[in-house]
């Protein structure tokens, strides 16, 4: 270590500063400007650092909690420049802790994610072993297609799909009207009328006097639709998914 060095080191070890998180930090090794070992207030230390960031407040504690108040980076081989990981798992964490998204959607309410997966590096590995792609599709996050009602966002209850099946068994209670789901009242003939969406399109599957009745045509059509388009999708999409949606069952309340 030159002279130029030595007295630098001799200066700058121990100090202390404040970063932009407002987090305590100290230097608690110094082997050049560029080089060196900061200690958190928690205990994290940080190695490779620059003495000029220091300075600025420009180091990061990987362990603060700063993705709305809940994620954190960590520390590994996964980092937020890797941009279609980072924002699946941004996206998630908001979904559950950001308020204002629940104005909107309000079926998020309640719903968390599990500490395992508010270090990025965990949800990290987990994608790199469970993301896949298919042609011309739109991939989400899915956190209750394989157990339905689930509120809690984990490497056991997640699996990723293409929006078009996402679309198929997402709940629209706060979008329709007072009747039950698949069926809406036709005063004028004094009947209520199942319909069903598919691809696109809704199609009519009948008129019956009692709204019950309705609701059970549309359930047998939607349920045998579901299945068609696991079928449809077989080739492409993980075993646990395909079967989920031979077990999906639509009930009144969806």
């Amino acid at each position: 270590m030159n002279p130029r060095t030595l007295k630098a080191r001799e200066e700058r070890l121990g100090m202390t500063n404040c970063n932009n998180q407002g987090e305590s930090m100290e230097i608690i090794e110094y082997n050049s400007n560029c080089d060196i070992t900061i200690k958190f207030a928690n205990g994290t230390i940080v190695y490779n650092k620059s003495f000029c960031n220091f300075i600025k407040g420009k180091v990061f504690n990987p362990f603060f909690r700063k993705v709305y108040g809940v994620g954190y980076l960590g520390m590994g081989k996964h980092t937020s420049q890797q941009k279609k990981k980072h924002t699946f798992w941004a996206n998630m964490l908001s979904r559950c802790y950001l308020e204002k998204r629940h104005k909107h959607n309000p079926t998020y309410k309640n719903c968390s994610v599990c500490e395992e997966w508010h270090n990025f590096q965990n949800f990290g590995d987990w994608y790199d072993e469970n993301h896949y792609e298919i042609p011309g599709e739109k991939m989400c996050l899915d956190k209750d297609i394989l157990q339905k009602g689930n509120k809690l966002y984990s490497p056991e209850t997640c699996v990723f799909v293409p929006k078009s099946i996402n679309n198929l068994v997402v709940n629209r209670v706060n979008d329709r009207g007072d009747c039950l789901v698949g069926v809406y009242y036709k005063k004028d003939r004094n009947k209520y009328v199942a319909r069903i969406s598919k691809n696109g399109k809704t199609h009519v599957i009948g008129s019956f006097g009692n709204e019950y009745d309705a609701f059970l045509a549309y359930k047998r059509e939607k349920e045998a639709h579901i299945k068609q388009v696991a079928d449809k999708y077989q080739i492409w999409i993980p075993q646990k998914l395909y079967d989920a949606m031979y077990r999906w069952e639509i009930h009144e309340t969806d």
